[in-house]
């Protein structure tokens, strides 16, 4: 095990220790690899960059603190937003690193919120000019990302105010992120796309056991975006993804597919809790974007929701670039089974209008809602009801 204050770093929240934290990694790396430890107390840092056999853990009682300043997270070769693309480093990264963990029970806290009120100083004045302000404009580091890694272990943390995304894996395989607890504020000012986990191009996946609630969807699906997102080797599918036992607070959507995601296949939501007013399934369908949503199981969830399911057109930086023809999303094989929740409405299930949607299925439920008792869809022929309650009333 490699002590970072062995290497120089001091814990008083104020001196920056990048350089003797990344020594730490360096050293382990050059003796066959290690666990670079931080100890008790408040280190502040920059972007640190893992190396192969090489992993993180913290103490319960430390504290990873990120840097304010961006000066502090180096541009690079990266992914963002469905894109390949120069982009900031985040404070913890991970490249080709096969069996990183992060662990020990300490926390990484992002110290996001200069970056949240520049980035909300931008939009509102885009907004007062009538302009949309992108993600991308305000340069603002992620949490964690991890990318062209397999068997990664990410366990038993806090992740706390992500200046950005908080967990970004890209083309990953074998994931487990167990008992961890991600939050950022949506007041007194809003964390804007603080996604809890951004799971992009990756495969064989575990959430277990975490708590989340961020100012932005929770576990998001992701994997490119475009009217030729499927024809570039950078974007692709993400399949086996199992999400159980988990506790979603408030957000935009505890899971969420898209609003970058053109595959989706096999992802399982079992034995969860909410207590949100966010919609429980999300799907964000682009009308510049083929996608494929395909075998999704949600079943014995409880708790309360805003909506049980939404599945909408999503338009948000909607470009066709040099596209005649508007790509179309197929959904096929949703299933809702034994799920027992109260929500503001069940949900809504519209698409774009060339898209095909097939075989939505509500098995054993039992919904209480101060709102609609039925689905607002397009596509009344693709769903099925067996056996669901409503308010007390058996659903026909």
């Amino acid at each position: 095990m490699y002590d970072i204050t062995q290497y120089g770093a001091v814990a008083n929240s104020v001196t920056l220790n990048t350089t003797a934290i990344q020594k730490t990694i360096d050293v382990a790396a050059a003796n066959g690899g290690g666990v670079v430890f931080i100890p008790k107390g408040v280190f502040r840092s920059g972007a640190i960059f893992f190396k192969p056999n090489t992993s993180l853990q913290i103490d319960p009682n430390g504290v990873l603190f990120g840097s304010n300043d961006i000066a502090d997270y180096p541009l690079g070769p990266s992914r963002m937003e469905g894109q390949s693309l120069p982009y900031y480093a985040a404070l913890v990264n991970a490249d080709r690193v096969d069996n990183f963990s992060v662990s020990g029970g300490g926390t990484i806290d992002g110290n996001g919120l200069k970056f949240w009120k520049e980035f909300r100083t931008r939009k509102d004045s885009m907004k007062a000019i009538g302009q949309e302000c992108t993600n991308l404009e305000v340069h603002r580091p992620r949490l964690i990302f991890i990318q062209h890694s397999n068997h990664i272990t990410i366990s038993g943390m806090k992740l706390r105010n992500s200046g950005f995304w908080t967990t970004h894996l890209y083309k990953c395989n074998n994931i487990l992120i167990e008992n961890t607890d991600i939050r950022s504020p949506f007041r007194p000012v809003g964390a804007p796309s603080t996604d809890a986990m951004d799971l992009d191009v990756c495969a064989h996946v575990v959430v277990r056991g975490c708590y989340m609630s961020v100012n932005d969807d929770a576990v998001t699906i992701k994997g490119g975006k475009g009217p030729y997102a499927d024809t570039l080797p950078e974007n692709g599918l993400v399949e086996d993804v199992l999400v159980e036992n988990c506790n979603f607070g408030d957000s935009h959507g505890s899971v969420t597919l898209g609003s970058e995601c053109i595959h989706a296949k096999n992802i399982m939501i079992r034995n969860c809790i909410s207590n949100s007013i966010a919609p429980l399934l999300r799907m964000k369908l682009r009308s510049d974007t083929p996608q494929l949503y395909e075998d999704i199981t949600v079943e014995n969830c409880t708790g309360k929701a805003g909506k049980i399911v939404e599945m909408e057109a999503w338009t948000q930086f909607f470009d066709l670039k040099d596209s005649k023809t508007p790509p179309k999303a197929h959904i096929r094989n949703v299933v809702f089974r034994n799920v027992n929740m109260s929500c503001d409405n069940i949900g809504i299930l519209m698409s774009n209008p060339n898209d095909t949607v097939e075989n939505i299925r509500f098995e054993n439920c039992q919904f209480t809602t101060t709102g609609n008792v039925t689905i607002q869809t397009n596509h009344p022929e693709a769903i099925t009801y067996l056996n669901i309650i409503v308010n007390g009333m058996k659903l026909k």
